[in-house]
């Protein structure tokens, strides 16, 4: 048998779950495009398919911080079981109601809301479930796997949900996802780890939530960040108009629309291998920087697109430039992020990372209401390329800043004293904060120096001190 194979394939639960998650996300993702399509076409109205995204959000902002607290104080296998099982009844109800015709907009917007929901305690718990599964030396191959498989989902999804579509209507999505998410529930339950250990520690809510909030507030390249996040998702957030593109510019219907929902993920799979690259050479700032700015750019030149082929290649961009900033952002914030906090800090960046596109859908729809699609997605490339460039040009925060332990060049700027810090980390369990949502090849919290130093990063962008952690 050849080594080529990662040793982490030869592990049996790993496996399990690898095809448990990639089979449930297809579902999800396809869930969400056929939302948004059965509304338009309950409507015709971009503002009211708007409203899909404003009940995710509602969900996002309010539930979040919970989800991240639960997952430290709760086991977390049994928390996503617990969360595949409501998302299943959700979408089970909603394929009864659309396939019987008797489904609403509001049908479509509850049924929405729920799964969000349900979803916001599921993040969380995922990212602490590997550890246990796989041993720290197959940790990077583990993530290096994951990642990837979740785009290739989100390529996969909508996809399919415009062909399920086309054969049997939103209902026939709705029933596939139902199947998706009682699949991860048995392989949740086929899965041979030991309990994971839980926060012990009962603090209030509101103490827990506040302790997270405060180091945020005090580590300016993790708000800068964020803020960079929001200002992509929330002004130039581009799926909700996708229906209008596909329909009445494009005229492709709903097969189109299921390719062009598709190909920001495809774009993401080669930004993805493309920021793996880049990381070595550049400087993590100037990475997400430019990447804001490009993801812009693309997203003007979708709203100016009158060709299929162009469209497509734009939306292809706008998922490069999207994942290129996207992963920097991400590995920053781990890095940043003691382990004490991570479920907390990680509940406060799926607020802009998540809920920033559902309030964003929001926006656009009633933007474009006003103002048409093609007004509407134009304006909303220009706000994120001009914020990035203020931020390029008043911002030393951002602009130099460097993922610690990045690439060749960022190592050796960084001295024998990084360097051996490093190396003390690959070998005394570097991969034990590695996140799985990080991208292959992109250093994280596991690069940070050991020991002594994981729960207090030791340099910042600006060689500001860093607040002690909480807890």
């Amino acid at each position: 048998m050849p080594k080529a194979l990662p040793d982490v394939l030869r592990n049996r639960d790993f496996d399990l779950y690898w095809g448990g998650v990639i089979f449930s996300q297809i579902g999800t993702r396809g869930a969400v495009a056929a939302n948004l399509y059965q509304v338009y076409q309950l409507t015709g109205s971009t503002a009211q398919v708007g409203l899909v995204g404003l009940a995710q959000a509602v969900a996002l902002l309010v539930l979040s911080p919970a989800g991240g607290i639960y997952a430290d104080r709760l086991d977390r296998r049994r928390l996503l079981q617990a969360t595949q099982l409501v998302a299943l009844v959700v979408s089970a109800g909603l394929a009864a109601v659309t396939l019987a015709d008797v489904a609403t907009v509001w049908t479509v917007l509850v049924s929405s809301l729920l799964a969000t929901a349900a979803a916001t305690f599921d993040q969380p718990a995922r990212q602490a479930l590997i550890p246990a599964m796989v041993p720290r030396s197959q940790l990077v191959e583990a993530f290096a796997l994951l990642n990837p498989s979740r785009e290739l989902a989100v390529l996969v999804g909508p996809a399919f949900a415009g062909v399920l579509i086309a054969l049997g209507g939103p209902g026939a999505v709705y029933v596939f996802d139902a199947a998706t998410y009682a699949g991860l529930v048995v392989v949740l339950a086929m899965l041979r780890v030991p309990p994971l250990a839980v926060d012990t520690e009962r603090r209030s809510l509101l103490e827990s939530l506040r302790e997270g909030v405060s180091y945020v507030s005090h580590r300016p390249v993790v708000w800068q960040l964020m803020g960079l996040d929001l200002a992509a998702t929330v002004f130039a957030s581009y799926r909700v108009l996708l229906p209008a593109f596909s329909d009445d510019i494009l005229h492709v219907g709903a097969t189109g629309y299921g390719l062009l929902s598709a190909a920001p993920s495809a774009g993401a799979l080669i930004g993805s291998a493309w920021v793996f690259r880049l990381v070595r050479t550049a400087r993590s700032g100037h990475i997400v920087l430019w990447g804001t700015s490009a993801y812009g750019l693309a997203v003007i030149g979708l709203a100016q697109s009158r060709m299929f082929v162009l469209a497509v290649v734009m939306a292809v961009a706008v998922g490069a430039a999207d994942a290129v900033a996207t992963t920097v952002r991400h590995a920053a914030v781990q890095v940043e992020t003691p382990d004490t906090l991570r479920g907390r800090v990680s509940a406060i960046y799926q607020m802009c990372s998540r809920g920033g596109p559902a309030l964003g859908d929001s926006l656009m729809g009633t933007v474009a209401g006003a103002m048409g699609p093609i007004g509407a997605l134009t304006l909303g490339g220009v706000l994120p390329a001009a914020i990035s460039g203020l931020s390029a040009w008043r911002s030393r925060t951002i602009r130099e800043y460097t993922v610690e332990g990045t690439g060749k060049k960022a190592g050796a700027a960084k001295g024998a004293e990084t360097a051996g810090a490093a190396d003390g980390a690959a070998t005394q369990g570097a991969a034990k904060d590695r996140p799985a949502t990080t991208d292959p090849g992109t250093p994280t919290a596991g690069e940070a120096p050991p020991a002594s130093s994981t729960d207090r990063p030791t340099s910042t962008p600006e060689g500001s001190p860093v607040p002690p952690s909480a807890g």
